[in-house]
C-alpha cells in the first residue's frame, strides 16, 4: 500500500521540478489558505464580549447591605453578628427582582433597626453566590433567626406581606397574659397551639426553646395556612384550657375536640411538635395566593368539589379584620353540627308552610269548573331551625314544588270534589322538604279573582298574561314574595351536616388576584365579591354585586347553591 503511494509523490515532484510555476502556485495557495482560517478565528473570539462587571443593585444610602459582587461568604460573616437576617437573593436582569426591590427596601426602612437585610447579586458567574448555589428562579427570600434557617419566602412580592413574615420570624412565640387575649388568640382565621410554661423559676423553663424551634419549623413547613404559636405563664389561665403541668402544649380546634401533646407517646422535639400540630390541625378556610405563573393551584382545589372562592381587600399589617372576622363566623356557623338531623326528636319537628295558590285548566266539558289547589312548601323546624313567627317564601321554593306537582297533575285534574283534600308528597330536590297540596272543585265566578290575582303575578314575572297553555298552572303569591332568603344565623348554623354536598371555602386578596375575580364576572369598585364553582356540574354562580359582601349576603348564597337553588344570584 506504501509502494504506490510514494509512487505518486516521487511523480508529482518531478512534474513539479519541471514546471516551477506550479510549485510556487500551491504554496501561494496554501498561504493564502492558512490566512484567511486564522483571520477567521480571530474574528470568531471578537464577536464573544465579556459580561460587564456587576454594579450596585440597590442605592448607596439604603439601609440594604448589597453585595453585587455575589459575596456570599461575607454575607454568612454578616449573620453571624446578627440575631435576625433576611437574604435577598436576586438576579440584576430579572424583572420581578427589580419590581420587588422596592418592596425589600420599604420593608428595610420599617426594620432596619431589629433585622440585617443582605442583597447578593446570584448571577455573576465570578461570585461565589453562582458557583456554590443554584437556584432555578428569582429573587429569592431567606430569613434566619440566629442560627436556625433557612426559612424561604414564598408569599406575595409586597412590602405588607414581606413585613408580616418578617415579623413572624422575629416572634414566633405570642405571649398571652389575659382571658381576652386569650379569647382572641383562640378565635382565629389561623390554628392555634398553646404552651404552658412557668418562668419565675428560670429565664428558660424547661421545654420551652424546644417549643420556641418548632414555631420556626412551622414557618419553614408552611407558608401560607401557618400556624400560630403562644405561650401562657399564668396557671389560672392555663386551666382555662385544661393544662395543668409545666410544659404542656395545647392544640385548639374549633369543631372538633382539642387536642394535648402526647408526651408519652412522642418525645418532646421541635420536629415533632410541629409535625403533630400540622397533622391535626383544623382549617376550615384556606388563603389562596396564586403567583401569576402557570401553576395547578386553582385546578387542584376545583376538583376537590364545589368551592366558594371570596375576594376581600387584605392588608396583612392590619391589627384588626372586621370583614375577616364575620367571614370566620359563617364559616364556623356552617361547618358547626352540634345536632345531627337523624337524632332530632319527632315532637320538635314543626313544620312552617309556604302556600301559594295553583289554578288547574278547566274540565274538558265543563269550560267553567275548575280546580283549585293550595301548594304549600314545608320544611321541618327540627332540620333547619328558622324562627316560626315569619313564614320565609320565595318563588323559588314554589318553582321546585311544581316540578314535583307537574308529576301528579292529572292526579289533582281528575280530582271534584266541593270539600277541601289534602296530600302531601316529597321534594324531588331536598330530602328535607315536602309539600302539600289541598285541592277544591270551584265553578262560576269565584274563579275570576284566582285568575287576576294570577295574571298580576305573570305580569310581574315578565311573562304575558293572556298566554293560553293547559299544562302550567298559574300561581298567586298572596304577597310574600320576597328577592331573596330572609336567612338568619341559625338557618347556616350546621348546614354541612344537613346536606350531601360540601362547599369549601377559600380566600383571596383582591389587591393581588383580582384579576381572577374579573375573570369570574366581578364589576365591583369596592374589589369585594364571592363566586361559587361547581367544576363537575360546569358551573358557577355569582354574589349579587349590589350587596354588601357581608355574613347574611354569604349564608344566603351558601345555602342557595347547596339547596340547587338561584337566589339573587347571577348565572354566568
Amino acid at each position: 500500500m506504501l509502494r504506490p503511494a510514494w509512487l505518486h509523490v516521487q511523480r508529482l515532484l518531478y512534474l513539479m521540478g519541471r514546471r516551477p510555476d506550479l510549485l510556487c502556485g500551491a504554496i501561494a495557495l496554501s498561504c493564502a489558505l492558512f490566512v484567511a482560517l486564522r483571520f477567521t478565528c480571530s474574528r470568531a473570539k471578537d464577536v464573544v464580549l465579556p459580561a460587564k462587571p456587576p454594579v450596585h443593585f440597590f442605592p448607596l444610602q439604603s439601609p440594604v447591605v448589597d453585595l453585587f459582587l455575589g459575596q456570599i461568604d461575607y454575607a454568612e460573616h454578616l449573620r453571624q453578628e446578627s440575631e435576625i437576617t433576611l437574604y435577598f437573593l436576586y438576579a440584576p436582569w430579572c424583572a420581578q427582582s427589580i419590581a420587588a426591590r422596592e418592596e425589600i427596601e420599604h420593608v428595610a426602612n420599617n426594620l432596619a433597626d431589629q433585622v440585617l437585610f443582605v442583597a447578593v447579586n446570584c448571577w455573576w458567574h465570578h461570585g461565589k453566590c453562582r458557583k456554590q448555589r443554584s437556584f432555578f428562579f428569582y429573587p429569592v427570600i431567606h430569613l434566619y433567626h440566629r442560627s436556625f434557617g433557612p426559612i424561604e419566602y414564598k408569599g406575595p412580592l409586597t412590602a405588607g406581606y414581606i413585613e408580616k413574615f418578617v415579623r413572624r420570624v422575629m416572634s414566633p412565640v405570642l405571649y398571652v397574659p389575659s382571658m381576652e387575649k386569650l379569647k382572641d388568640f383562640l378565635f382565629n382565621l389561623e390554628p392555634g397551639v398553646l404552651g404552658f410554661f412557668e418562668f419565675n423559676a428560670s429565664p428558660q423553663p424547661p421545654g420551652y426553646l424546644t417549643f420556641f424551634r418548632s414555631a420556626l419549623h412551622s414557618l419553614q413547613k408552611d407558608y401560607i395556612d401557618t400556624i400560630r404559636f403562644g405561650v401562657i405563664t399564668c396557671r389560672a389561665l392555663a386551666k382555662e384550657i385544661s393544662l395543668s403541668s409545666p410544659g404542656s402544649v395545647y392544640l385548639h380546634r374549633n369543631l372538633n375536640s382539642s387536642l394535648v401533646y402526647p408526651h408519652q407517646e412522642m418525645n418532646f422535639t421541635a420536629a415533632n411538635i410541629c409535625k403533630w400540630a400540622l397533622d391535626n390541625r383544623e382549617t376550615l378556610l384556606h388563603w389562596i395566593r396564586p403567583h401569576g405563573g402557570k401553576s395547578l393551584l386553582l385546578n387542584n382545589e376545583l376538583k376537590k368539589g364545589p368551592a366558594l372562592f371570596m375576594f376581600i381587600p387584605f392588608n396583612p399589617l392590619a391589627e384588626e379584620q372586621p370583614l375577616l372576622h364575620e367571614i370566620m363566623e359563617v364559616v364556623m356557623k356552617y361547618n358547626s353540627c352540634t345536632q345531627s338531623p337523624q337524632h332530632v326528636e319527632r315532637e320538635d319537628v314543626k313544620p312552617f308552610p309556604c302556600c301559594n295558590t295553583v289554578v288547574l285548566p278547566p274540565w274538558p266539558l265543563l269550560s267553567r269548573v275548575h280546580n283549585v289547589c293550595e301548594l304549600c312548601v314545608n320544611q321541618s323546624r327540627g332540620v333547619s331551625p328558622l324562627p316560626v313567627t315569619e313564614p320565609h317564601c320565595n318563588f323559588v321554593d314554589i318553582a321546585a314544588a311544581l316540578d314535583s306537582f307537574y308529576l301528579k297533575e292529572q292526579i289533582f285534574l281528575n280530582f271534584m270534589s266541593t270539600v277541601r283534600g289534602c296530600s302531601n308528597f316529597l321534594s324531588s330536590y331536598s330530602p328535607y322538604f315536602f309539600y302539600s297540596a289541598c285541592c277544591q272543585t270551584v265553578s262560576g265566578g269565584r274563579i275570576a279573582s284566582y285568575q287576576d290575582n294570577a295574571s298580576s303575578v305573570l305580569s310581574s314575572q315578565g311573562k304575558d298574561p293572556n298566554e293560553k297553555s293547559h299544562i302550567v298552572p298559574h300561581i298567586e303569591e298572596k304577597g310574600q314574595r320576597t328577592s331573596s332568603y330572609d336567612l338568619t344565623s341559625h338557618a347556616l348554623t350546621g348546614l354541612r351536616c344537613r346536606t350531601n354536598k360540601t362547599l369549601n371555602m377559600y380566600l383571596l386578596d383582591s389587591n393581588i388576584s383580582w384579576v381572577y375575580a374579573e375573570r369570574l364576572g366581578a364589576s365591583s369598585q369596592e374589589r369585594k365579591f364571592a363566586a361559587i364553582i361547581d367544576l363537575k356540574e360546569e358551573i358557577h354562580y355569582i354574589i349579587d354585586q349590589s350587596q354588601p359582601l357581608i355574613g347574611p349576603t354569604l349564608g344566603m348564597m351558601a345555602n342557595s347553591v347547596i339547596h340547587g337553588e338561584l337566589i339573587s344570584l347571577a348565572t354566568m
